[in-house]
């Protein structure tokens, strides 16, 4: 073999060589890719699955608190009816006057009951939900807590109106609900502050805020129920959630919405 033939060869040999590195490369690279949109496929369908299983969670608790709604307003309710009317009777037909004064404060009684179980029952079957504006039912949770003295509850919000579906009131209310009641409950606090706005790039803001005794939010047991309720149903229509808790100075959740572009 000549100079000039072994030269050839090299280069041909160099050529092939660096033809077969590059389609190595290449292979790697798309193989890299390939890897990389099956695990972006199998983390969005695992994220679907988990909001399904989320939802189907929270639509069993719906549905049982639903019943349970059901059974206090059509056979307690029914009771407690029956039981007024009675004690109307009883009234009616007695002469004593320090008897029917106490007749008549049972009476007074049991219509309150009646009332507060009937409001009960309809808070339970969503009907409130479904006919009510987001700042009613709020206004409404607010006032009601307020009544109790334990804890004075502030709402402020940034609009008239907004236009939003049952399953957005839905979390709003229920995570306000399950807020107040944590702070009466544990914070010791003395104020509870909410404020809901909208504004052009967010469909809705959610702050909740107390001035109780907090604690370290390192600490926190991420299965506990209440939170746990609250980060599931964020979850669900897809809210961005944030608790925060020092010691001694209180407890913040915010949950936001943004619009979709």
């Amino acid at each position: 073999m000549g100079k000039t033939e072994l030269i050839i060869t090299i280069i041909l040999f160099n050529i092939f060589f660096v033809l077969f590195v590059a389609a190595v490369m290449v292979y790697i690279r798309k193989y890299k890719q390939r890897k990389k949109e099956y695990m972006n496929e199998i983390e969005i369908k695992n994220e679907i699955h988990k909001r399904e299983l989320l939802a189907t969670q929270l639509e069993i608790q719906q549905a049982t608190m639903q019943q349970i709604g059901r059974e206090l307003h059509d056979n307690i309710g029914q009771k407690l009816t029956l039981v007024s009317l009675y004690t109307q009777q009883l009234l009616y037909e007695n002469r004593v006057p320090e008897v029917s004064e106490r007749i008549d404060q049972v009476s007074q009684i049991i219509n309150q009951s009646l009332q507060d179980l009937r409001s009960l029952s309809k808070t339970l079957t969503d009907d409130n939900i479904t006919q009510k504006e987001i700042v009613t039912l709020i206004q409404e949770e607010v006032d009601n807590t307020n009544t109790f003295k334990r804890c004075k509850v502030t709402f402020n919000h940034n609009f008239n109106q907004l236009d939003l579906g049952f399953a957005h009131k839905n979390v709003l209310l229920r995570i306000t609900q399950e807020f107040i009641q944590n702070s009466i409950k544990h914070a010791n606090c003395k104020n509870v502050f909410i404020n809901l706005s909208t504004s052009e790039d967010v469909l809705w803001e959610l702050d909740l805020r107390d001035d109780g005794i907090g604690f370290d939010s390192t600490q926190i047991k991420s299965t506990g129920i209440g939170l746990t309720n609250m980060k599931n149903r964020a979850a669900i229509i897809g809210a961005d959630f944030t608790f925060e808790s020092q010691k001694n100075n209180g407890t913040t959740l915010n949950i936001i919405l943004k619009k979709q572009l």
